[in-house]
């Protein structure tokens, strides 16, 4: 596993490690996740849920008072209590805190099979643990996904993020997307940034939970040293407020 970081830069403080499978000699998730067949994917997909949970005890990451985040692997076919029993052995077999852990639903495999996953996610939530949707909008029906699957974070496609800056219709939908999971009470994240000029939009979205190269890259089997923006966030935040005093009445930002 390679680790690489969400921060919340209003904060200056670690969200969450998103856990990234590697091969023991360092090869890309592609090259690993080629050699899964369908015969082996369950078992794949347990081993790299308790590796994770290895290297995070290990490596002090909930001690930080960050989440450990975990992919779901696409195609294993668990029903959500068989889902939720290999979570928990896996959380008993290694020691690290069950509270501690995000499951990251890609919403292009949501779209397969949107009622199991969504078993999967009321029942992870139940027991106190954090549900993300992944490359929001990337499909053709993440609005459809909000209202049926309880996540409490979305994390925006790669896709919308690069090269933002020049993009305006980009960045009307990300503010879009933005006021809408404020008002819902969903906790939103830009990933895939690169650069000081996307930071600065998805600021001015009020986005504060970031991930990308330009805070740091994955590291294999430790935790990344943060690269922190050295100019002030103090007029950057005034976007935020903004966003929040738009939201209903009564309801503020969780980001």
């Amino acid at each position: 596993m390679a680790f690489q970081p969400i921060v919340d830069i209003r904060r200056r403080t670690i969200f969450a490690y998103e856990a990234l499978v590697r091969g023991t000699e360092q090869e890309s998730a592609t090259d690993i996740l080629g050699q899964v067949t369908e015969d082996t994917r369950a078992a794949f997909d347990q081993s790299c849920r308790i590796k994770a949970m290895i290297l995070a005890q290990q490596l002090g990451i909930a001690d930080q008072g960050a989440l450990l985040s975990v992919n779901f692997m696409p195609g294993t076919h668990y029903s959500a209590a068989d889902c939720f029993q290999r979570t928990v052995q896996a959380a008993e077999w290694t020691g690290f805190p069950l509270t501690s852990l995000m499951f990251e639903i890609s919403e292009m495999e949501s779209l397969k099979d949107t009622e199991r996953l969504s078993a999967i996610a009321t029942e992870y939530r139940r027991h106190g643990l954090t549900v993300a949707l992944d490359d929001f909008g990337a499909g053709n029906s993440g609005l459809n996904l909000l209202a049926d699957i309880d996540v409490q974070v979305i994390k925006l496609d790669g896709r919308l993020v690069r090269g933002i800056d020049s993009q305006p219709r980009a960045q009307e939908i990300v503010r879009s997307t933005a006021a809408m999971a404020n008002r819902l009470g969903i906790q939103i994240v830009g990933e895939c940034i690169e650069t000081r000029a996307e930071l600065d939009i998805l600021l001015s979205c009020g986005i504060t939970l970031l991930q990308g190269y330009l805070f740091a890259k994955p590291t294999f089997e430790s935790l990344p040293e943060i690269i922190w923006p050295d100019e002030p966030l103090q007029r950057r935040s005034l976007s935020l407020d903004s966003l929040e005093l738009s939201a209903s009445p009564g309801l503020s930002s969780v980001a």
